[in-house]
Order: structure tokens, then C-alpha cells, then sequence
């Protein structure tokens, strides 16, 4: 049977350039390491993959997520806990000063201390993070969580001006973590202290002066309430910090497992392409030598 020159050239050139094309794409696969370089090398695969990559990128959202909120609420509980040492020291003093044998110098001494620890507990309230924004203003971040108005009498000085929205972040498929928490119920604390500040920076401070008798018990007794309602808000952290541990901790295991199914399914078999490679080299240099050898052929070969 005869062949055509026009056809043994196209067979040839069809047979080079689907070697070439071949080894080109090993090529490009083994530099990549990525098995699939465009979707229509395996629409399945490509599908698997990008569903598996599109649910990575919504776990790993999710850890982010979780990092931030126990990093807030960190922040929170150190603020609280120093909130609660200043209680613990006024409390200490509304003790001392509720002893009867105290002088009116006595009382006098405690006013600065007293003083200080009110400070402190109404600038905590409204501590600023590293934003600018109010942290304990519920989502009132703008608005300072506590407000002083000095002309007004003392106990009723100072107010809560947030309010008690939660700041509710996303960390899991239906879940949320509120990621903040308010001091509401601190003014009512700071109103009480001031009032008992009031009566013991008096020359004439005793504890025979019923109204300051009074003013003692109350602030004594308001302490108890905010430390209990301080320490709530603590203790709300640790139980939150548990929880969020483990969720991140599940998303984690998911995260590995995807990772592990996306390089499975897309990873190059490095051993596999190079034996290929190997194998379309040698026959692509097959297929140029036959072709060298044929096109030098003619009938005079033939009939020599």
C-alpha cells in the first residue's frame, strides 16, 4: 500500500504534536506540582477541589474568628480583674473605717485612697481598645461606657451611657460567641462610693453621724454586689474560653482533614510524571528519527 507524502507528513506532525503537548503539560505539572493546571483536566477532581477549598476558606474564617474573640476577651478580663483588686482594697477600707474607734483624722486619711480607687474603677469602665472604641459600651463603642457629671450631687454623679447589646461574632456553622461584655450597674457602685467619700473628707467625720453609718453599710454592701457581678462576667469568660478551645480545636481537625483530601486529589505523583516524561521523551525522539529516516527515502532506494 502506498502512502502519500502529504499524508505520512500529517500523520507525522499530529504524532510530534501530541508528544509535545504532552510533555509540555508533565512538564508544567512537575514544576506546579499541581496535577490539575486547568479545569478540563478533570472537571470531578476540579469540582471536589473546589468545594473543599471553598469550605477550608470558611474554617479557616472561623478560627480567625475564635482567635480574635479569646483575644478580646482576655483583654476584657484583665481589665475586670483589675476592677475587682480595686473593690477588694475599697471594701478593705470601708471595713476599717466602720470601726468605731477611729478618729475623724482616721476617717480623713481614707479619703485619698478612697478617692484614687474610685478613679480607677471609672476609667477602667472606660477603657479604650486600639481602635479608639469603647470596649465595656455594649455596641455603643462610640459612647463612653460611664459618665461623670461633676455639678450633679454626689450619688447620682455617675451613669451608665452604653448599653447592653452583644457584639455577637461568628465561629462556627450556626454559632456565635458574644465578644464583649458592659459594666452596667458599676455607676450604681461608683454613686455609693461617692457618697461615702463625701461624708469621711468631712473635718468632722465621726461614726456617730447616722447618715455616715449609713453611707458606710451601703458602700460596703454595694461593693459585695459589684464584685459578685464583676466576677460573674469573669467566671463567663473562662466558660467561654473552654468552649471556643474546643470548637477551635474541631475546626482544626477539619482543616487538616481538607488539606490532606486537596493534596491527595490535586498533588502530582512525582514518581508517575517522570516515568511518563520519560517515556513520551523517548518516544517523541522515536517519532523524529523515523521521521528523519523516512523523509530521506525514495524509490531509488527501493529499487537499488
Amino acid at each position: 500500500m502506498r502512502i502519500a507524502s502529504s499524508q505520512f507528513q500529517a500523520s507525522m506532525n499530529r504524532s510530534l504534536q501530541i508528544n509535545q503537548s504532552v510533555i509540555a503539560k508533565l512538564t508544567e505539572q512537575m514544576a506546579t506540582g499541581n496535577k490539575i493546571q486547568v479545569p478540563s483536566d478533570e472537571p470531578i477532581a476540579n469540582v471536589r477541589l473546589s468545594r473543599l477549598r471553598r469550605e477550608e476558606n470558611i474554617v479557616g474564617q472561623y478560627i480567625e474568628n475564635i482567635d480574635a474573640v479569646k483575644i478580646r476577651l482576655s483583654k476584657n478580663e484583665t481589665y475586670l480583674t483589675s476592677m475587682v483588686n480595686d473593690m477588694g482594697s475599697a471594701r478593705d477600707l470601708f471595713v476599717w473605717a466602720s470601726d468605731g474607734s477611729n478618729t475623724s483624722a482616721d476617717l480623713n486619711s481614707m479619703v485619698n485612697s478612697l478617692t484614687s480607687l474610685r478613679d480607677s474603677l471609672y476609667f477602667n469602665g472606660n477603657t479604650l481598645d486600639q481602635e479608639g472604641k469603647y470596649i465595656f459600651s455594649g455596641t455603643a463603642t462610640g459612647t463612653p461606657a460611664l459618665t461623670l457629671n461633676a455639678a450633679a450631687a454626689p450619688g447620682s454623679r455617675y451613669s451608665f451611657s452604653g448599653n447592653n447589646n452583644t457584639q455577637e461574632v461568628v465561629v462556627g456553622n450556626g454559632i456565635t460567641q458574644p465578644a464583649n461584655v458592659t459594666v452596667d450597674g458599676m455607676d450604681v457602685y461608683l454613686n455609693k462610693l461617692d457618697v461615702a467619700i463625701n461624708l469621711l473628707s468631712s473635718p468632722a467625720a465621726s461614726l456617730s453621724n447616722p447618715a455616715l453609718q449609713a453611707a458606710l453599710k451601703d458602700a460596703l454592701d454595694g461593693t459585695d454586689t459589684a464584685l459578685n457581678l464583676v466576677s460573674g462576667k469573669i467566671a463567663q469568660f473562662g466558660g467561654a474560653q473552654n468552649v471556643m478551645e474546643t470548637l477551635s480545636n474541631n475546626h482544626s481537625n477539619v482543616s487538616l482533614s481538607n488539606k490532606i483530601a486537596i493534596t491527595d486529589i490535586a498533588q502530582l505523583d512525582y514518581g508517575l510524571a517522570a516515568t511518563q516524561l520519560s517515556g513520551y521523551n523517548s518516544a517523541l525522539q522515536a517519532t523524529y528519527q523515523a521521521y528523519a529516516k523516512v523523509s530521506n527515502l525514495s524509490l531509488f532506494n527501493v529499487i537499488s
